[in-house]
């Protein structure tokens, strides 16, 4: 179930919601909250955050998955990762804020999981991708299948973890000395591979997927770097940066869209730029009109669950808030008008009839062979949408529950829905279900779990980068 390993409907439904309602400018969508919509996005907050406490063990560690689809108490998944880690805690947080829990029983639950996750094995400063989520022991073969599992040190899962312990931090003073001596060995330059203008291939300024440990010095390192900017391992990149553990000069070196010439969805228009000493091609693709700067996939968390953290819009309103408005523009089109499905939100989840996939619009993304829709829509890519269309997510959502039942007052919406044939999935998801929370609560109350994202490196180091971004579009 993990993002990184490559692995009758109501035709109106969303567009007939839809047509009445205006696109909400990302500005507009933060100056205050309709009426009609306060209401049903709290109630689909409590029962979200039901199912990321009926995720988490006694131990206090956030399960990857969750089948809820039959009537009596559901079980978690064997399994758990950093990130489903980091969503668990984040969430506990927005709850406490929303006033759906009282901050005792917030402290309770984030000393719980503190506690479990100091006992953890590491390797390097980092966690593994995989532990049990009952006991915290390293996975090291699958649940179920017994298939040899490989630990390895994930730099996005590791980022995803970390952001969730800051968030914790600055919510609960009580335990920030513990988190920060967690922190204190989480140096990112571990995945870090300095540029090298002689060789640009092989010192290309950016960060590797992750190691694999079990070999002499730092381990085995993945064949590939994270190159492209619009994907959520730059939320690892902001996390080094702004602790000083990465080279500012990072941020410049990832790619906008690759360089023209090389194999990639479309053939990328715009120019070279000079920022802070650093050749940079500001590239982007054109998807029915309108100029963006694509993902790797084309899908929504992609683009869109960094900045649930990192405020990209407010920094960089003409670069990263115009791209993240028409990136969602283009989501809502493809599904409407392209493919005509009448739903919209594709984004890597749950197959339907079982299983895991990337989904997404394949025209935005830059691999040749990108993630296509199928008609697979995903409620969390609605709520991502959230600060640039709200009226338009709100639809959406109503549709995908009236129309297929794909919401329950216990564990919220299931994690996908086939818009074809009207199967929806059995499973809830921790890091889909963590990026609902996340945005519920940044809708509901901007800023609750930004602050960590705002002040101290990143305000210094982090905000100056996107102030000085010029995105070709």
């Amino acid at each position: 179930m993990n993002r990184r390993t490559f692995l009758t409907t109501a035709t109106a439904g969303a567009a007939a919601l839809t047509a009445a309602l205006p696109l909400a400018s990302a500005s507009a969508s933060t100056r205050g909250r309709p009426a009609s919509d306060s209401a049903p996005l709290r109630t689909w907050f409590e029962a979200t955050y039901r199912s990321m406490t009926a995720m988490t063990t006694e131990l206090g560690l956030t399960a990857d998955t969750m089948d809820v689809s039959g009537t009596g108490t559901p079980v978690p998944s064997t399994q758990t990762s950093p990130t489903n880690i980091g969503c668990g805690l984040w969430s506990t947080v927005a709850a406490a804020g929303l006033g759906v829990i009282s901050g005792s029983v917030m402290h309770r639950r984030l000393a719980r999981t503190l506690a479990a996750v100091e006992k953890l094995e590491r390797a390097h400063g980092f966690w593994f991708n995989w532990y049990d989520a009952y006991d915290g022991s390293v996975l090291t073969s699958w649940p179920g299948t017994g298939d040899p599992v490989r630990p390895f040190l994930s730099t996005v899962d590791n980022a995803w973890l970390v952001t969730g312990l800051k968030i914790a931090a600055d919510a609960d003073p009580e335990l920030r000395p513990r988190i920060a001596r967690l922190l204190a060995d989480a140096d990112w330059s571990y995945y870090y591979t300095p540029y090298d203008p002689t060789d640009p291939v092989a010192g290309p300024g950016q960060l590797r997927g992750g190691f694999w440990p079990d070999k002499p010095g730092k381990g085995e390192p993945t064949g590939h770097h994270y190159g492209a900017l619009n994907t959520e391992p730059r939320m690892a990149s902001y996390l080094g940066i702004a602790d000083n553990s990465l080279p500012a000069e990072h941020y410049w070196h990832l790619f906008r869209t690759l360089l023209p010439g090389m194999g990639q969805e479309q053939e990328p228009e715009g120019s070279y730029v000079t920022i802070d000493g650093v050749q940079v091609w500001e590239g982007h693709y054109t998807y029915r009109g309108r100029k963006l700067v694509p993902t790797w996939g084309g899908s929504m968390f992609e683009a869109l669950m960094v900045p649930l953290f990192v405020p990209e819009a407010a920094w960089s309103p003409y670069s990263w808030g115009t791209t993240h408005q028409r990136y969602v523009r283009s989501q809502i089109e493809h599904g409407l008008y392209e493919a005509k499905y009448g739903y919209w939100g594709f984004s890597p989840a749950n197959i339907p009839e079982g299983g895991y996939r990337e989904y997404g619009v394949d025209a935005i993304g830059m691999q040749e062979d990108g993630y296509n829709s199928l008609g697979v829509v995903t409620p969390h890519a609605s709520f991502l949408a959230l600060p640039y269309a709200a009226p338009e997510a709100l639809a959406n959502l109503t549709a995908l529950a009236r129309d297929f039942g794909a919401y329950d007052d216990r564990y919220g919406f299931r994690d996908s829905v086939d818009t074809a044939n009207g199967r929806v999935s059995d499973y809830v998801l921790a890091l889909d279900q963590g990026m609902i929370t996340a945005a519920l609560a940044q809708h509901l109350r901007p800023g609750l779990l930004q602050h960590p994202f705002r002040t101290g490196g990143f305000r210094s180091r982090v905000r100056p980068l996107l102030g000085k971004e010029r995105f070709s579009i």
